[in-house]
């Protein structure tokens, strides 16, 4: 997820910049576009390449997770389709100064359509800048909230652990106090068995002793 968001960052990065680059090459002159054209040629690839990237990642993801970022993905390829489509318009205006043959007046038309095409190319630049924002911070808050979830989880965990942890001594220490119970009956026992044989052989003593005893009496 770290990795995702760092490479969410980077396609944030590389798309102010080619909006802006997108803008500056609507009224740039033909020596400086081509300059701009290969600048955002290559940056158009960079990010295609950040958002296959994006996608490899997202599929390591357990899929009870993975739909959020799937949507994610989704706007991000539909925002690079549209500055894919916007960069052919841009190169389709045709640059200042190149047709200064038709005379100052077209001149001074022309310039005014490309300062009228550059403020709308400015506010839209700028309404997808605020929603590229917007998708970065709603992304980034996703991941915090994922962070606690699973911050809470592993606690959860840790104390579900520690319970039965603590269970289990006290399963060992009861077991240790039935066994020395035990062993304690056991011995009571003996003791009580010794000391009824004990009873028994004295009975038994003095029942010779007393028969004897009355039969020498009678004999004599």
């Amino acid at each position: 997820m770290d990795l995702i968001q760092d490479y969410e960052q980077q396609y944030a990065v590389l798309t102010a910049e080619i909006t802006a680059q997108i803008g500056r090459l609507g009224v740039s002159p033909a020596g400086e576009r081509t300059k701009l054209i290969s600048d955002i040629d290559r940056q158009l690839e960079e990010s295609q390449e950040l958002l296959e990237q994006i996608g490899l990642e997202i599929r390591d993801i357990p899929a009870a997770n993975r739909s959020g970022y799937t949507n994610r993905l989704n706007c991000y390829q539909a925002e690079w389709k549209r500055l894919q489509q916007e960069f052919s318009n841009a190169k389709a205006v045709r640059p200042k100064g190149a047709a200064a043959g038709y005379g100052a007046e077209s001149d001074e038309f022309d310039e005014i359509g490309i300062q009228e095409d550059q403020k709308r190319r400015l506010l839209d630049n700028s309404e997808r800048l605020e929603r590229t924002g917007n998708q970065l911070k709603d992304s980034y808050r996703v991941v915090l909230e994922t962070e606690q979830i699973g911050t809470q989880v592993l606690q959860d965990l840790s104390d579900q652990r520690e319970t039965i942890q603590r269970a289990r001594g006290r399963l060992r220490e009861t077991d240790a106090e039935l066994g020395r119970s035990s062993r304690l009956l056991n011995s009571m026992m003996m003791r009580a068995l010794r000391e009824k044989f004990v009873l028994i052989s004295v009975a038994i003593a003095l029942f010779l002793v007393l028969f004897l005893s009355v039969y020498f009496s009678v004999s004599n």
